[in-house]
This record gives structure tokens, C-alpha cells and sequence, in this order.
């Protein structure tokens, strides 16, 4: 590395810089008095910044980079408001596992906690931000800021990935920097490999099996050749977390999908002597139960400790990468004949037609609505979905292609995500189309985020807009339960107008019809559309009364 910086670089010019050196392209945030030298090192930088409407947005538009990217987001936030403004997308990301490394301001290391009433003083930010992340950390020198950040971008790399959050006091971010932080090249920790004796014991259990069954999650997106190439030596039945969507190709004969949150794959479970679950929480959040009803055998294989004996004792717990792993498995089963899989393939293509044919009357009109998207989407996009119950349908019914292309706020849950998200995956991958899919409800919580949309992107976004006039899944859940709706039914506004007013292509559809046609026209629109897609056109087409969507 030959790069030097000088002396009369302060310590927030030097940190873009430090970025820089470890391959950070885009930053996300707003710009305030506290962060004023972080801007500053902005100037001139190969890093580009995108100016969020407010903090959440941001963090979840770096929450949509990293999900796309596999790069963690990076995003520069001020002291107080701003921190607790993006601690829900810090929260979300550190639910899903993704990567994430917020930077913030602070109040002078003498004031910190002295609650002298300066301007945006919080008594303690780390303890805000320490229950969502994998560190939370002051530099109280400029000092200290290259190991922060060679610690941030080690856990990226090589422990299961959450956010970071550093904060600088602001006399530390002014304050000049009197030795060469880039004088070393940048080194991340390797990813941990599994030892001889667990890939053994785990291969002779797996070809042992009579049905061994492979779950991979988040943890294994970027091992879908190695999960393929094993689980065609195994003749092994593959089915992923929502996270982990498109693992396997579609049409692959042993890849069951998503549908581990219905009860047919639960029965076809129960019967699996052998599991073996990758880069996976087995979270109640993706099987829609608190446990899986696993009887077989279970190997874990997982880069995070913790999830070796939490809610399910692992028989063979093993600590490492899941595409290393996965190989080595792969390579010490390759010797012997590849198993028959014609009964499980059969299998599982029973199971798979009776999962799309065995749903309730609202999620009809939801696979409806998803089967015209799937009939428009140009090949290589990617669909940003909110918590919104055509989501939740889509979740396991909606088919993509490849990983990285299904992005939803699983774990944590939060309401708002989808817009910002995909915000911040077409800066990750601005070649590539992408589709919201947001309730009425949800996406008032971001809207402000269509003025970065149109401001910012000059290829297809679109926005299809779900209104049921509700907050559709908490109404039937309080009447399902006997509830008076209480508190859900607020009053619609125009979104018409409001994405109009932001600078939108709109589209009002009435018909599965003329909603085809417009999408194929937002898809050739080198912008935002929004497209408001009402659910009451489509109940006398499938005789539904009295559910919302």
C-alpha cells in the first residue's frame, strides 16, 4: 500500500480513507453538524454517498446494499436522534445476520454522560446500540480507530455477520492524526474450516441415511454450488430458510423451497433420519411453530457457536464455514456411487403440488397477484418485500432464481423495510430491475424515501403498492381471537398523489389484466413507478369476503 496520509489529515478525513482501503464503495446517511469532518473526508473520495430522508432509511438501505452485495452497508449518523433513529434497521440486521457498520458522532469524551444538556447528548449511545450488535465501541482517540475498524471488517468476514457500531467523540473526529493508518496493507481473519474428524463423522452419518434431509439458511448463501453438489451425491431432499430463497435452482429436482412454515413439510421432516442444517437458526420466525418436529439425527454446521445447543441438540455440531464444509463433505462422499433419487425426488414433487394447491381463499388471491409478477419479472431481479401479508404468502409460495434475490425482514419483523431496502440494493447492483412489495400500512413508515428514489436511480425500480385499507394481518388476527378491531382500519391517503408529488410514474390497475401491463411498461421505465394494486378488485373473482390482505 503506497497511499500516505499526512498529518494535517483529521481523524474523520482518515477514516473515509481507511474505508476506502477496505473496498467501501457506497455510504449511506444525512449530513449534521456533529459529522461535519466525515463529510468533509467525503470530498473527493471514491465513496459515494446517499442522501437517506432520515436515519431509518438509511439503515435499512444499507441493510438492502448488504443483502444484494454480500458487502457489509455502511452508514454515518449523528449523535443522539440519529442513533436512535437507525437502531430499528440496526436491530433488523442484526435478527437476519447482515452485515452492517454504522458511525456515528458523539459528545465530547469530557461531556459523554455529564448531562449538561449539549446539543443532541444521549447519557449512553453504546448502551442503545450494544444489544444489536456484535460490538459497540468509543474510539476515545484517533488511535484507536484502525483496529475498530479491522475489527468490524474481521467479524464481516469471518464470524457469523451483525452490525457494528463505532461512535468518535466529536473532538476526536477534529483532531489530526499523527501516524499512517494505511501503512499496512488491510488483512480480514480467514473463515474457520472444519476439522478432519467432525467432516468423518458427519459423512459416515450422512451415508448411513436412509432420508437425509438438508436445511440451509442465511448462513449458506454463498455455498449454493457446494449445497447442490452434495446434496446430488446424498439424493437428499433440500428445503432453505426465506433468507436463503433461490439456493438451489427452481426447477431443481431436490430443491423443495421455502416451505418450511406449512404442515405438509413438517410431516415430510418427522420422517428424516438424518438432518443436516446449514447456516440456519431453525428460527420460529421461518416455520411459523416454535419447533420443527425433527426426530432424525441432527449435524449443525454454523459459524456462530451459540446455535450448537439452543432450542435443538445438535448430535454433531460443527463450528465452521458452510461452503468449505459442505465441500469437504462433498469431496470425502464423491468416491462412492451417487444415491438413487427417484423416490425422493417423487416425493417431493407430491409434496410441493400440494403445498400450491392446499391454501386458504385470501392467499389465492395472493398467488394470483404473484404469478403476474412472476410472468413480468425480467430475469436477474430482485423483489424487496415488506411485512405485509402478500409478502408473507410470497414468502414461500414466490419462486426466484438465485440467492440474494428475496429480501425480508424475517427475524426482527419490521414494518417500513421494503422501500429503503431496495433503495439501497439497486446501489449494490443498479444493473439489476427491482420490485417492492409493500402494504398500505407499511410503507408510510419510509415513503419519504420515494424523494431519494427518483432523486437517485435511473433504472427500473418499481413499487407495488398492496391496499386492503388496513392494517390487514392485525385486524383478522384481533378477530380470529375474538377481538373488536381496535386501531386498525386508519384512514387510506392518496398514494397516488403522494408518489406523483415525489416525481413517480403511477398506475392505478383493476384488473390481474391491466396490473400485467403495467408492470411490463414500469420495467421499461428507467426510473421509480408506483403501482397501487387494491384488493377489493380482485374478491368477486375469488369470492372472498371478510379477510384483508
Amino acid at each position: 500500500m503506497t497511499t500516505k496520509i499526512i498529518n494535517e489529515l483529521t481523524c474523520g478525513q482518515a477514516l473515509v480513507k481507511l474505508l476506502e482501503a477496505y473496498g467501501v464503495d457506497t455510504v449511506f446517511g444525512i449530513p449534521g453538524v456533529h459529522t461535519l469532518d466525515l463529510y468533509d473526508g467525503l470530498s473527493g473520495s471514491t465513496i459515494q454517498h446517499v442522501l437517506a430522508r432520515h436515519e431509518q432509511g438509511a439503515g435499512f438501505m444499507a441493510d438492502g446494499y448488504a443483502r444484494v452485495t454480500g458487502k457489509p452497508g455502511v452508514c454515518f449518523t449523528i449523535t443522539g436522534p440519529g442513533v436512535t433513529n437507525i437502531a430499528t434497521p440496526m436491530g433488523q440486521a442484526f435478527a437476519d445476520s447482515i452485515p452492517m457498520l454504522v458511525i456515528s458522532s458523539v459528545n465530547k469524551v469530557n461531556s459523554m454522560g455529564r448531562g449538561r444538556g449539549e446539543l443532541h447528548e444521549t447519557k449512553d449511545q453504546r448502551a442503545i446500540t450494544t444489544p444489536i450488535t456484535a460490538f459497540s465501541a468509543t474510539a476515545y482517540s484517533p488511535s484507536e480507530v484502525p483496529a475498530l475498524i479491522a475489527r468490524a471488517f474481521s467479524i464481516f468476514n469471518s464470524e457469523r455477520p451483525r452490525p457494528v457500531f463505532i461512535e468518535l467523540p466529536l473532538d476526536v473526529i477534529n483532531a489530526p492524526i499523527n501516524n499512517d493508518w494505511l501503512s499496512k496493507p488491510v488483512q480480514l481473519a480467514p473463515r474457520p474450516a472444519p476439522q478432519n474428524r467432525t467432516v468423518i463423522q458427519a459423512t459416515d452419518m450422512l451415508s448411513q441415511a436412509r432420508k437425509p434431509i438438508i436445511i440451509a439458511g442465511g448462513g449458506a448463501i454463498a455455498a449454493g454450488g457446494e449445497l447442490q453438489q452434495l446434496a446430488e451425491q446424498l439424493g437428499a431432499a433440500v428445503f432453505t430458510t426465506v433468507a436463503a430463497k433461490g439456493l438451489l435452482p427452481t426447477d431443481h429436482p431436490l430443491y423443495a423451497g421455502s416451505i418450511l412454515c406449512v404442515e405438509p413439510s413438517w410431516q415430510f421432516l418427522a420422517d428424516a433420519d438424518v438432518i443436516l442444517a446449514v447456516g440456519t437458526e431453525l428460527a420460529e420466525t421461518d416455520m411459523w411453530r416454535e419447533k420443527l418436529p425433527l426426530s432424525g439425527k441432527l449435524i449443525r454446521v454454523d459459524i456462530d457457536p451459540e446455535k450448537m445447543n439452543d432450542l435443538y441438540l445438535a448430535d454433531l455440531p460443527i463450528i465452521a464455514d458452510a461452503a468449505c464444509t459442505l465441500d469437504a463433505f462433498y469431496k470425502a462422499l464423491s468416491s462412492a456411487e451417487k444415491v438413487n433419487a427417484q423416490s425422493t425426488t417423487a416425493m417431493l414433487k407430491t409434496l410441493k403440488n400440494r403445498v400450491k394447491t392446499d391454501v386458504e381463499p385470501l392467499q389465492k388471491i395472493h398467488q394470483q397477484v404473484l404469478d403476474v409478477v412472476a410472468r413480468v419479472l425480467p430475469d436477474d431481479s430482485f423483489i424487496s418485500a415488506d411485512m405485509t401479508q402478500i409478502a408473507y404468502t410470497g414468502n414461500y409460495l414466490f419462486e426466484v432464481n438465485k440467492p440474494r434475490s428475496w429480501l425480508h425482514p424475517t427475524g426482527y419483523g419490521t414494518l417500513g423495510y421494503a422501500l429503503p431496502a431496495s433503495i439501497g440494493a439497486k446501489f449494490g447492483a443498479p444493473e439489476r430491475p427491482g420490485l417492492v412489495l409493500a402494504g398500505d400500512g407499511g410503507i408510510l413508515y419510509t415513503i419519504q424515501e420515494l424523494a431519494t428514489a427518483c432523486e437517485e436511480l435511473k433504472s427500473p425500480l418499481v413499487v407495488l403498492l398492496w391496499n386492503n385499507d388496513s392494517l390487514g394481518q392485525i385486524r383478522d388476527d384481533m378477530v380470529a381471537q375474538g377481538i373488536e378491531p381496535i386501531g386498525v382500519n386508519p384512514k387510506t391517503p392518496d398514494f397516488i398523489k403522494i408518489a406523483q408529488g415525489f416525481g413517480c410514474n403511477t398506475a392505478k390497475p383493476d384488473s390481474l389484466q391491466a396490473l400485467e401491463q403495467n408492470l411490463r411498461d414500469a420495467f421499461t421505465f428507467k426510473g421509480v413507478t408506483l403501482i397501487q394494486m387494491n384488493e377489493n378488485y380482485l374478491r368477486s373473482t375469488t369470492h372472498l369476503s371478510g379477510a384483508s390482505a
